[in-house]
C-alpha cells in the first residue's frame, strides 16, 4: 500500500485548481494572503491559512490538491 505524501503549504497552481483563477491571479492572492497575515515575502501559506482567508472549509480544499 503505497502512503500519499501531504504537504501543509499551498502554491498558486494549487489556488488556480481550487478557484479556476489564472495563474497570476493565484500568485497575487497569495501575496495578499502573506500581506494580510504580516508574512516575510519568503513564507509560505499553510493550505489552512488559506482557507479561513477565502473562508473554505479544509474538507473541500483537500481533495482539489491532492486528488
Amino acid at each position: 500500500m503505497k502512503t500519499q505524501i501531504k504537504r501543509i503549504c499551498i502554491y498558486p497552481k494549487d489556488i488556480e485548481r481550487i478557484t479556476g483563477k489564472s495563474y497570476r491571479q493565484s500568485a497575487r492572492m497569495l501575496q495578499a494572503i502573506r500581506k494580510n497575515l504580516n508574512k516575510l515575502e519568503n513564507e509560505l501559506v499553510t493550505i489552512e491559512e488559506f482557507c479561513q482567508y477565502a473562508g473554505l472549509k479544509i474538507e473541500q480544499v483537500e481533495p482539489l490538491i491532492f486528488g
